[in-house]
């Protein structure tokens, strides 16, 4: 897929979301936050939900917890438009409370069509409801900083997920704010292991579909046919019998 492609894939995402009522989020929202960010990228993070000034921009992540983030970002020399941003729920929740699991459950299609689309090495996930998505099961006070292979249901074919805390709340904390930046100085290494996975599984052979009810009978068949006792006549009595060759 092409840069243009996958730009007006999004877009065509973009547009559904903005006019989506598939969960009661829409009732309130003022601007659906469908995401952006290049659609080049390699990397995508992936938040919890839009939050006050999300909401009213239509866009991820530019309040505070924005502003964490692109400090963040900074610190291993990246730029927010270098990598693609977006969350779970694409419609705030009111008073900013937790998304909940038929809301998150409703948003899924969206996002996983996102992730198919750009088809990234790294998904960086934002908070703990982020992380359930990629990691179910996992808490967030322990997988912060880790690294595991993302299910390809999520639509990210043959991604890493890299798990951090909410930019949200290492504003909160200061010891989460420091963790988060140890955090993220991972993330290029992770990218690096991500390149070398996908190219190991790219070069991987490719196993052989087995054999269906039918391709199996049809071989049983074959082998316990009775022989053709005119089958030896088909070839003029002065040709010699077929060479099987190699090539």
């Amino acid at each position: 897929m092409t840069d243009v492609e996958r730009h007006v894939a999004l877009e065509a995402i973009a547009a559904e979301v903005r006019a989506c009522t598939n969960c009661r989020l829409h009732e309130t929202r003022t601007k659906a936050v469908p995401g952006e960010g290049d659609p080049e990228t390699e990397v995508v993070f992936v938040g919890e939900g839009p939050g006050f000034n999300e909401d009213r921009q239509g866009r991820p992540f530019v309040g505070r917890a924005g502003d964490l983030l692109v400090k963040l970002l900074a610190s291993i020399g990246w730029h927010r438009e270098d990598v693609f941003i977006t969350n779970v729920v694409k419609c705030r929740p009111p008073e900013n409370r937790d998304p909940q699991p038929d809301e998150i459950a409703a948003c899924a299609p969206f996002l996983r069509r996102q992730l198919e689309v750009l088809d990234p090495a790294v998904v960086v996930t934002l908070g703990r409801y982020s992380m359930g998505t990629f990691m179910p099961g996992a808490r967030i006070s322990g997988a912060h900083g880790t690294v595991r292979p993302v299910d390809p249901a999520t639509g990210a074919r043959s991604a890493l997920v890299f798990a951090m805390y909410h930019p949200a709340a290492a504003l909160r904390t200061p010891a989460i704010e420091r963790e988060s930046y140890a955090d993220i100085a991972a993330v290029p290494t992770a990218l690096i292991d991500a390149r070398r996975r996908r190219e190991a599984l790219a070069q991987a052979p490719i196993e052989p579909e087995p054999p269906t009810d039918i391709e199996i009978a049809a071989a049983t068949s074959e082998a316990t046919a009775e022989p053709d006792p005119g089958a030896t006549s088909r070839l003029p009595a002065d040709d010699p019998a077929p060479q099987l060759t190699l090539f």
